[in-house]
């Protein structure tokens, strides 16, 4: 196994051990994971941490755009576009210290080996280079998920994010007074993208392989569903007049998850989540559930068929709950390809290096699941065990996050020397 060479000095493997010790204390519960949605304390003192290490790899400040994505640049070529890299640092509630987090110690870190081989002349660039913090990219508090790049590219309009709320009817731009996150400042013109991540799955750990090089992001449908009956005492109220909507809820959730059982062998996954139910009495038959149903599969035509089975199960629902039932779609895509060319190149650098790989999709939307719509993109996993996520326990063990950090650089420096281009 070779090493890339770009990994001494203030940057070495070990400074890189020690600074994600430090972020993963940011925010950090007592299981072990980290808890620090966006907006929240913790994220706010893991942002104003990471401004500090940004200015560290890059020698330029921090800046943060209208949607509070938090970015640093190197200026290599006057005038030229820049290769961007990165990923988010928000986490879902309760969550894993990996998540999003370590693709942007990541970025830091490739950014500022990158720019140490150039300044010694290792490199000839021919590209720009930013490392970015995108805003949001969990969704668990702010609806919809990767939010700060979908404004990025204007997938979605500033105004409409802005307003978002979270559980408790504060709007993202309410949020922003309390953490004075959002700047002035804009994202450079982007010549390519490169993310890492840990996989969130698996694959990499089954194979034996340290680095997974993502060719395809699976297809999703994701749906609000609002379940409407009529409040009542659940003492008084004779069963015979109850219109239940917690009990129409259920009914849903339970059918939901058992429409994956109609495909055998068939990569499907089907989950219910964040579950409102009104008034929420201990005494009181609810009167309203709102809950959000995600399919998700590589094969469209799957998705297509579970949805109409989603369609049958609400409607059956209704009828023996005696309720209304309303679903809304809210995302939708099909199985999207990210560059071939991309993970070719990703698939030298790791053979070059000497480190086991294999290709794998991604069940999980990234940030690079929008930047790949608008340019030449590379998307890196390192592997989890036991496929842990969204949970305190999730890991990677660190001469894999190394190892991941390791190719990401030599991925970087190909990027910034015009490959791709």
């Amino acid at each position: 196994m070779t090493n890339s060479g770009f990994s001494g000095g203030a940057f070495s493997d070990e400074a890189f051990l020690q600074d994600f010790a430090t972020m993963s204390s940011h925010g950090a519960t007592k299981a072990g994971g980290v808890d620090r949605e966006a907006c929240t304390p913790a994220d706010k003192e893991n942002r104003q941490w990471m401004s500090h290490v940004f200015a560290r790899a890059t020698g330029n400040p921090a800046q943060f755009d209208a949607i509070a994505n938090q970015f640093s640049t190197i200026e290599f070529v006057p005038g030229a576009p820049y290769v961007l890299l990165g990923s988010h640092l928000d986490s879902q509630p309760m969550a894993g210290r990996f998540d999003g987090a370590y693709g942007v110690l990541a970025g830091a870190y490739a950014a500022a080996r990158v720019r140490a081989a150039a300044e010694a002349g290792d490199i000839t660039p021919k590209f720009n280079l930013a490392v970015v913090n995108w805003f949001n990219e969990e969704g668990s508090r702010f609806a919809p998920s990767m939010m700060g790049s979908s404004v990025a590219i204007n997938k979605l309009g500033l105004d409409e994010a802005l307003e978002s709320t979270d559980f408790y009817g504060t709007t993202v731009r309410e949020a922003f007074t309390e953490t004075g996150y959002p700047g002035t400042s804009s994202l450079p013109e982007i010549a390519s993208y490169a993310e890492i991540h840990n996989e969130q799955g698996k694959n990499l750990e089954q194979a034996g392989a340290q680095i997974g090089l993502v060719t395809a992001t699976w297809g999703a449908r994701k749906f609000r569903v609002v379940v409407r009956g009529e409040q009542g005492h659940t003492g008084s109220t004779l069963m015979e007049d109850r219109h239940d909507a917690l009990f129409g809820a259920s009914i849903v959730i339970a059918q939901a998850r058992r429409i994956v059982d109609k495909f055998p062998g068939q990569p499907l996954q089907i989950s219910v989540s964040q579950m409102e139910v009104k008034p929420n009495s201990p005494v009181t038959i609810a009167r309203e559930v709102i809950f959000n149903v995600d399919i998700r599969c590589p094969h469209a035509e799957v998705l297509d068929q579970a949805e109409q089975h989603l369609e049958t199960v609400i409607a059956e629902a209704a009828d023996e709950a005696r309720v209304e039932i309303d679903r809304t779609l809210t995302h939708s895509w099909n199985q999207n390809d990210y560059s071939p060319a991309g993970c070719a190149l990703a698939r030298e650098v790791a053979e070059e290096l000497g480190y086991s790989h294999r290709e794998v999709m991604t069940v999980a939307g990234h940030d690079s699941t929008n930047m790949k719509d608008e340019v030449p993109t590379v998307m890196l996993f390192v592997p989890s065990v036991d496929g842990i996520s969204h949970n305190e326990a999730e890991l990677t063990l660190a001469d894999d996050c190394l190892a991941g950090l390791d190719v990401f650089t030599g991925v970087v420096a190909r990027l910034v020397a015009g490959a791709l281009h």
